[in-house]
């Protein structure tokens, strides 16, 4: 990895694209330090130590959130239209269409995606500001109101705009990436909390497991299943085409982080109404069911290997990879194309699956629980969630500058 970095400064439209990444992510940290006009810091960051949600938000927004900055809503807008756009493209008809159009349909559906992002930023900003408002007792009036609903919505939009430029320009997937320093930045001050609250043994123990599990995860992220793909010959006048032999990757986990996004936001939903509705049935419910207890320990685990399974199914859709497959001449060796074929992927999908889905839910559980034995500060703040996204979001990253570097050599090759 460090070799490849080497290699990649070296080479100028590389570099040029990794400065551009570094200059874009400078901008957004000092984003997400700007304070939002009219909002009281320090009683901003008091409110937010109650965890729940807006804990939680927070860990993806770099502390944006509990600062209450220009860019405290985040990239989580964006990612949570995009998932939902993901998943109306499998109910409606029209959105169907346009992922099968190439370039001209996706384009159409990172537009809407776009539009359905400022309208979340919308309703999230609204709320947020009126909770704050109420718990903190401010007198705001209609202008400032505004002033402050409107800077958050222009943040998210902001953050969706730099996403896309290190995307377009950058190394790597912007909206990961953004994600990665966001979890990043708040590293430092975790670590010198564990260092300065626990004892030496505890620290052993939490670097060891530490250690395994980013050795887990990067074993899990690069396994996969490879299913053999026989392409048939076709004689097209004296030419013959085709006849080669490939193979088609299934990820043990292919759903990456998303299972565990999806329970953890499922799962703050209780306390998430208590905190804004004030109630004390469900105050004291959000208490029993809180996180660390075995209740949501079960049900967390549960989720995760249910919500695992249905998003695979959409990441890996077995019968349009078996039409696609015979369309293009196509076979699986010793089995029927078309609906056999769908069948048969359907069904080491689901066999692969379920250890991948275990194995997720492992991780996202392992931290609580050490936090509750040992009280452990750094995965007070660090969950399964942060050290899935830090590992896979640099594997991916590395994976990035290769291509580019091993593009770059066969250029110089043919040169």
């Amino acid at each position: 990895m460090i070799d490849a970095i080497k290699n990649a400064f070296r080479l100028p439209d590389l570099r040029k694209r990794i400065l551009f990444t570094l200059f874009i992510v400078f901008i957004y940290r000092i984003g997400s330090h700007i304070p939002t006009p009219g909002i009281p810091i320090g009683a901003v960051k008091q409110l937010f130590q109650q965890g729940g949600v807006f804990g939680f938000l927070d860990l993806f927004a770099g502390g944006a959130l509990s600062q209450f900055a220009v860019f405290a809503l985040g990239i989580m807008p964006y990612i949570t239209a995009s998932i939902v756009m993901q998943l109306l493209t499998l109910v409606i008809p029209t959105l169907e269409e346009w992922s099968k159009e190439g370039d001209v349909g996706q384009r159409k559906i990172a537009q809407w995606t776009r539009y359905l992002t400022l309208f979340i930023a919308t309703v999230n900003s609204i709320s947020m500001t009126l909770f704050i408002r109420r718990s903190l007792s401010l007198q705001l009036d209609a202008l400032r109101m505004f002033t402050v609903i409107i800077t958050l919505i222009a943040g998210t939009a902001i953050i969706m705009w730099l996403a896309e430029l290190i995307t377009q320009h950058g190394i790597g997937n912007g909206m990961s990436l953004l994600i990665f320093v966001s979890i990043v930045s708040r590293f430092p001050d975790s670590v010198v909390k564990t260092y300065q609250a626990t004892s030496p043994l505890v620290l052993v123990l939490t670097l060891a497991l530490l250690v395994l599990m980013f050795i887990a995860i990067i074993y899990i992220e690069l396994a996969q299943r490879r299913i053999p793909v026989q392409y048939a010959k076709r004689v097209v006048g004296r030419r013959v085409y085709g006849g080669g032999s490939t193979y088609l990757p299934v990820k043990i986990n292919s759903a990456g982080v998303i299972p565990i996004i999806f329970a953890a936001s499922f799962l703050v939903i209780p306390s998430t109404i208590a905190q804004l509705s004030g109630s004390k049935l469900l105050e004291n419910f959000s208490r029993s069911f809180g996180p660390g207890s075995l209740p949501y320990m079960i049900v967390y685990f549960i989720l995760i290997i249910l919500f695992a399974f249905f998003y695979s199914a959409i990441v890996f859709n077995p019968v349009n990879i078996a039409e696609n497959l015979q369309k293009w001449g196509g076979f699986v060796p010793g089995v029927r194309p078309g609906r056999p074929t769908a069948e048969y992927l359907n069904r080491i999908l689901t066999r692969i699956t379920l250890p991948g889905a275990i194995f997720i839910a492992l991780v996202a559980i392992v931290p609580p629980i050490f936090l509750r034995l040992f009280n452990v500060p750094f995965f007070g703040e660090f969950g399964g969630t942060s050290i899935l996204i830090l590992v896979g979001v640099a594997l991916e990253s590395a994976r990035q500058i290769e291509a580019q570097l091993l593009m770059r050599h066969y250029e110089g090759f043919i040169k």
